[in-house]
């Protein structure tokens, strides 16, 4: 859990970070997008059912760290872009404890004798 928490912090961050660091466009406009997508896919990946949306920060934090690249930033926003970026996306590989297991796919829709009923033609 605490690399999602982390992650959500870092995407509050981005959004503060134009008017601390005092950058503007481009690099605002990435950092105020991103960083809300960042903090929110953390925030929903705390729980264990919804845990695979921490991939959504495992391609923002790449966005991140490419954007300097393919924007143009100067050097105090590319530093903080690719810093956060790959922080960002370093944590969403973390998968955490599993502790409960959900549902079980399409099988799980039939029990195992209406299976068995199925594919004896009852």
């Amino acid at each position: 859990m605490w690399p999602r928490i982390v992650n959500a912090i870092l995407g509050i961050w981005l959004m503060a970070a134009p008017a601390v660091l005092g950058y503007t466009e481009p690099a605002a406009t990435s950092d105020r997008i991103a960083g809300p997508l960042i903090a929110m896919a953390a925030i929903v990946a705390i729980s264990g059912a919804t845990r695979p949306v921490r991939r959504v920060n495992a391609a923002l934090g790449v966005w991140l760290i490419l954007a300097p690249l393919i924007l143009g930033y100067g050097w105090t926003p590319a530093i903080n872009s690719v810093a956060v970026g790959a922080v960002v996306a370093a944590l969403s590989l973390i998968r955490g404890t599993v502790s409960d297991t959900f549902g079980g796919g399409w099988s799980a829709l039939w029990s195992s004798q209406q299976r068995e009923a199925n594919e004896h033609g009852r």
